[in-house]
């Protein structure tokens, strides 16, 4: 156990509060979260019809039902029920300041507060209705992570336009994957953004947006903080909002299903899917994660470090409805070194930071090594928040040495495929190495074996078994609902299967192992990559790696490849390959052993930071990856091709 919150927190917390609301609303008494959980699982309506009635959802009709039925996929939530997502980020007229808004190394720095948003809001809402958009309508944001986008996304959400969004590191042919399909009528763009102390500009691609794109009738031009101001399209960002008055926000009361965001899957095996979410779903789902498991109040402040084209944008963004300040950082976390954004919440005093399991991991490895005086004392830090990538156990204990010892370390998993979390973080429970803490509060989650019988203790299959008010209420261009069968419900028709290898503790956590279709599967033994990336821990010459298992050419059983990143002026020679093996079977099994290791220069992401494993393997196998302009850094599967070349001899030989 690395961390276990005193009494006197827990009975301050947020999902204390509740907890006690719900005994006295319904007469039980719930002694520990996992009693608390199966209720919630076992009374699904009742317990989603509480928890809106907690957490205040402002409606103008009320629902019929909460549920019509249990069978997925067809569900549908709150029949009825007719509500506004933006009118519930206002709804309680919150003071103080909305948003803080910082580029990369202290270069521009802003604060909006609640009134100020509001206003944008309605001057931007009367924009959108002035070029033409209504409800129903589609919008884009090509859109560094700057107020203006949270500004625009509420803006359609006020009227009910479904917003859409990228960041302005994908490319032209990135941006056209995934626009053509959503066919926006308009597209926010930002002219400039910034990374890593260098300016980019975004005009190259934006010139072309209106030829790529034929639906796209208006073209809006944000101006970026840093660097030269030039127009981009049809309006700039000033002439879009009009006056500077303070004209009335109108709120388009909506079904609870009524269409909110287009998120996009990674794109890394085809065309990127187009999943679409309802704004009440999206709502309730993360009013229940940021409120109870996060216990945000309006005295906090979160800073997310994300991109508009990952979903924790959209997760951060709904904090604002419970009066808590939102952190925009703009740019690269780690520069002008890993120490940067550390310093940032100390100095700002965020009581929230969440980030990937990687940037963690990157911040351990760092050589020379982090001392904790250099991130500062971070006072007002209570919850670290970690997602993207499992966090091995010595990422767990880097964390209370090296950061802070009296800090909830959270992590939380789910995905854009339901725009939130299936298991999460608890303030009321230890925190164990290695561990996420707990299933969500209403998601029925289990793992399975390969003979489909839920394991405690030991890997398997994640599945959902009831529905969750945030699963999408259908993919765009899908009109018989294939896409989405066969995206969730290919392997068990009834349950959703979400493609991550699990397994649930004896603490009541979870560990995640890695993407279930990325397992490592020698001699028929299935095996997570998060294991053998966890092992790797032992090396400080290794900054980062990806492992595979492919079946090579005339083979029968799978072969285990390794590749890994070295520290700069390292290299990999026999002995430290020895030594590789020799930890993993150690502290793995002999099965965990590479057969294959090799030195790559990074490890291949997508442009949120998740590894590809999937797309390693499929250069292995002699595959062609179409999509490489959904990777943040495609030229590394041109070493690994270089690599197959090598091994392709190996094998003919």
């Amino acid at each position: 156990m690395l961390w276990k919150p005193s009494l006197d927190f827990i009975k301050s917390t947020n999902m204390t509060t509740f907890t006690d609301w719900l005994s006295n609303k319904t007469g039980t008494t719930f002694p520990s979260y996992d009693l608390l959980h199966q209720w919630s699982i076992d009374n699904l309506e009742d317990f989603w019809e509480s928890f809106a009635e907690f957490t205040d959802i402002k409606v103008s009709q009320d629902h019929t039902h909460v549920l019509d039925t249990h069978k997925m996929p067809g569900a549908k939530w709150f029949s009825g029920m007719r509500l506004n997502f933006s009118e519930n980020i206002f709804a309680r007229n919150f003071k103080g300041t909305a948003i803080l808004y910082c580029v990369e190394n202290d270069s521009f720095r802003d604060e909006i507060t609640f009134d100020e948003l509001r206003k944008l809001v309605a001057r931007c809402a009367r924009g959108l209705k002035e070029a033409g958009i209504s409800t129903g309508d589609k919008v884009a944001g090509y859109v560094a992570n700057v107020p203006e986008a949270i500004v625009a996304c509420l803006a359609c959400a006020s009227i009910g336009v479904v917003w859409s969004s990228a960041s302005p590191d994908f490319g032209l042919n990135a941006i056209c994957d995934r626009f053509q399909q959503v066919k926006p009528k308009l597209i926010f763009t930002t002219t400039h953004y910034q990374y890593s102390g260098k300016i980019f500009r975004t005009d190259n691609v934006v010139k072309q947006l209106k030829a790529k794109i034929p639906s796209i009738q208006t073209i809006v031009s944000i101006p970026y903080p840093v660097g030269e101001a030039n127009l981009l399209g049809d309006k700039s960002w000033q002439e879009f909002l009009g006056a500077e008055d303070d004209p009335e926000l109108e709120f388009a009361q909506l079904p609870f299903d009524h269409p909110l965001y287009i998120l996009f899957s990674s794109g890394t095996t085809g065309a990127p899917k187009c999943i679409v979410h309802g704004a009440g779903g999206t709502l309730i789902q993360h009013r229940k994660e940021l409120q109870l498991h996060s216990n945000l109040t309006v005295k906090d402040s979160l800073l997310f470090f994300t991109t508009c084209g990952w979903m924790m944008w959209n997760w951060q963004l709904s904090a604002l409805s419970l009066g808590t300040k939102i952190c925009l950082y703009d740019g690269n976390p780690a520069y002008p070194d890993l120490t940067a954004i550390w310093q940032f919440v100390n100095e700002k005093k965020i009581s929230h930071f969440g980030t990937s399991g990687r940037f963690i991991e990157s911040c351990m490895k760092s050589r020379p090594k982090i001392q904790s005086r250099q991130l500062g004392e971070l006072p007002a830090l209570s919850t670290i928040l970690y997602t993207g990538s499992p966090l091995s156990k010595n990422g767990f204990r880097w964390i209370y040495d090296r950061v802070k010892q009296d800090v909830h370390l959270a992590g939380i998993s789910g995905g854009t495929d339901i725009v939130s979390c299936f298991i999460l973080g608890n303030p009321n429970l230890p925190v164990y190495p290695g561990e996420i803490q707990c299933k969500g509060l209403g998601v029925d989650v289990a793992a399975l074996s390969e003979n489909s019988e839920s394991v405690l203790g030991g890997p398997g299959e994640l599945v959902c078994r009831q529905p969750l008010p945030s699963m999408p209420i259908y993919f765009l261009n899908d009109p018989d609902g294939a896409k989405y069968k066969s995206a969730y419900f290919d392997v068990y028709p009834e349950l959703w299967r979400h493609g991550d290898y699990v397994e649930f503790t004896q603490n009541g956590g979870v560990i995640v192992h890695g993407r279930s279709d990325a397992t490592l599967n020698p001699g028929g033994v299935r095996i997570g990559s998060a294991e053998i990336y966890s092992a790797l821990d032992h090396f400080s010459q290794i900054s980062g790696a990806v492992v595979v298992g492919w079946t090579p050419p005339g083979e029968v059983d799978e072969v285990v490849t390794l590749f890994v990143v070295l520290q700069a002026g390292k290299t990999l020679d026999d002995e430290l390959e020895k030594k590789i093996r020799q930890v993993i079977r150690k502290e793995e099994s002999p099965r965990h052993v590479p057969k294959h290791i090799f030195q790559i220069s990074g490890v291949p992401v997508t442009r949120s930071g998740k590894t590809v494993e999937l797309s390693v393997k499929a250069v292995l196998a002699g595959k062609d990856v179409k999509n490489r302009t959904a990777l943040a850094n495609p030229e590394v599967l041109e070493e690994i091709e270089k690599i197959r070349e090598t091994l392709s001899g190996f094998y003919s030989a």
